[in-house]
Order: structure tokens, then sequence, then C-alpha cells
């Protein structure tokens, strides 16, 4: 028996359940994976709430998880029993002991970088990497604005990006954070609580704009953000932290300059094996050389995922939140 956690239905945090469950058995093409950390995610948060519609309830959560090849099923070759490995798509269900995952999906793990680093690291360094370098490349000497800075993905974001020479504006809700950002690379950083990022925005820029703003945030942001944009500017737009943006009037995009906005998920840029891979090196790469350093903000105990989601909603965290999944 494992644990594993599930939801019956829709709601916040209370309707994460953790219950025991039979080990699965893998099949054709796949493997038994005793996981050990669990990466957490905002859009874990999407699909327990149903902001994110789940193709069926009830259902598990969670997409990242790191561990141990336990067995493999029938024809199964490339990975064997006792290799490291992690993952980052497939249908929700990370959260839990043991896993079964298809073998095309996993991402061997190198020995020089420990398992929480690859939990905390590897679906938000991927989508770092192709926001920044494929979604809107990012050119040296560039200012990018980028919201939610302080969060797991937003400290990868500004290490990254100070890496390629660009200089990140950043916002947060606290000087606490303020102070971190500006410790992993944000060249300027705007308290969202007590200042207006536009007006600030537009004063850091000399009233131009920034050619390119990430916004994780969505509803409470989304108006704002295209409003910091230069002529022909570019909104990614990759999260709805504060809630779903209302529907946009696409004739604003051309009295506000031109803008370009797009909606990029992650997994559509690591769909094919052989992007999984690439984007995974890329990802190791940048840890190995000092690029991005991991900062693990929270640790929960499986048994714990209620009080991990109320923490990671309630925007009291810093980093990156894991839970541990291998019993004491």
């Amino acid at each position: 028996m494992s644990r594993v956690v599930r939801i019956y239905e829709t709601g916040g945090p209370e309707v994460l359940r953790v219950e025991e469950s039979p080990t699965p058995e893998p099949g054709p093409g796949e493997a038994l994976i005793r996981q050990r950390v669990v990466g957490v995610n905002f859009i874990d948060t999407y699909h327990r709430s149903g902001l994110y519609p789940l193709p069926k309830l009830p259902s598990g959560i969670g997409m990242e998880a790191v561990g141990v090849v336990e067995r493999v099923g029938p024809g199964v070759e490339g990975v064997t029993p006792g290799q490291r490995v992690a993952y980052v798509a497939g249908p929700p269900g990370s959260y839990a002991d043991e896993r079964v995952m298809p073998v095309e999906r996993l991402v061997p793990l190198p020995d020089d970088i420990d398992d929480e680093t690859v939990a905390a690291v590897l679906l938000k360094g991927m989508s770092v990497e192709a926001l920044i370098r494929r979604v809107y490349p990012v050119r040296p000497g560039q200012r990018v604005l980028l919201h939610a800075a302080a969060g797991g993905f937003g400290l990868l974001a500004c290490q990254w990006l100070a890496h390629l020479g660009a200089s990140v504006i950043a916002t947060v809700g606290s000087d606490e954070k303020a102070a971190l950002v500006r410790d992993y690379g944000a060249r300027d950083v705007i308290v969202y609580t007590r200042e207006d990022f536009v007006a600030r925005v537009r004063e850091l820029t000399q009233g131009r704009g920034v050619p390119v703003v990430y916004d994780s945030v969505g509803k409470a942001t989304l108006a704002g953000s295209l409003d910091c944009l230069e002529r022909r500017g570019t909104l990614v737009l990759f999260g709805n932290a504060s809630g779903q943006p209302a529907p946009l009037d696409l004739q604003l995009l051309a009295t506000k300059g031109s803008l370009y906005v797009t909606r990029p998920v992650v997994f559509d840029y690591v769909a094919t094996r052989e992007e999984l891979l690439a984007s995974a090196r890329e990802v190791f790469d940048r840890v190995r050389d000092g690029t991005l350093r991991v900062r693990i903000g929270q640790r929960f105990d499986l048994a714990e995922v209620v009080a991990a989601h109320r923490a990671l909603e309630s925007r009291r965290t810093t980093g990156s939140t894991v839970l541990l999944a291998q019993r004491s």
C-alpha cells in the first residue's frame, strides 16, 4: 500500500484527501516509480480549484516528481530498476508515494544534482527556458517586466534573464521579497502593495515601456501589464494566480500600439521526447554552471498537502515548495 492524494470534488485546499492505495503495477511501456520528492506548482491549485477542468473525478493531483524506478513493464527498454528519474507531464497524479508512468516521459537524472533540487527546479526551469528562449527570445540589454518574482518560477527567471544580459524589473508584495529578488538578479524592484507598477515601469523606462512582460498573476495585473508594453511589445501570460482574466478586446491591442499577447503552456514546448530531454538538459546545465541557484523555501510531508496548498495560495511562500513522499 502507498499514499496517494485525490480530490473527489473541486474547491479549496480542504478537498485534498490523503488515502492509502494498492501499489500499482506497470504495464507495457511503463515503469513503477518509488517517489522521493514531489514538486508543487501553481498549476496544481488550478486543477484542484476547477479553474483548469480535470477529465474526470475523482482524480489525482500534481504534475512533477522525482524518484527511483522500482520495476518496469513488459518490453521496456532504456530505463532499469534502481535508476533515478523525474517527470513533468502526464495526467495529474504526482502527489503519491508510488506511481506508474510511461517510460517515454521519464527524464534520467544526473548523479550530481540531488532529488530535492530536481523536484524544485525541473518543471519551473523548463517553463523559464521555454518562455525566455522560445516564446519570446530575450536579447542582451532588453528590459523585462516579471511579475511574482519571488516565487519558484520568478527566482529562476530573474537569474536566467540576468545571465542572458537582460535587465529585470520585478514586482513583489513585500520588502522582504524585494530584498530576496535583488539577491537573485533583479535590477529594479516594485513593491506592488504600495507602488503603481505601471507608473513605475514608465518612469524606469523614460516613458517608453518594456518589450516583454511575463505575467503569471492574471486577472489583477493583465490590464496594467498591457500598459507597461512599448509599441509592438509582447505580453506573455502564463498563469492565473489572482484568477482568470476577463475576455480581452482584441481592438485594444491595436489602440495600445500593435501589441502581441500569447498564452503558452509549457507542456506544448516539451511535447516530444526530444524537446523534453533538450529542455531538461538545458536546465541541468544552468544549475551546474551556477546560473541557477535553486531556493527551496518550503518543505512539507505528503500528509501535509493541505497546508502546502494554503501556504502557496496565501502568497506567503518564496522559492519552490516540495512534498516529501518517502515515509519516515
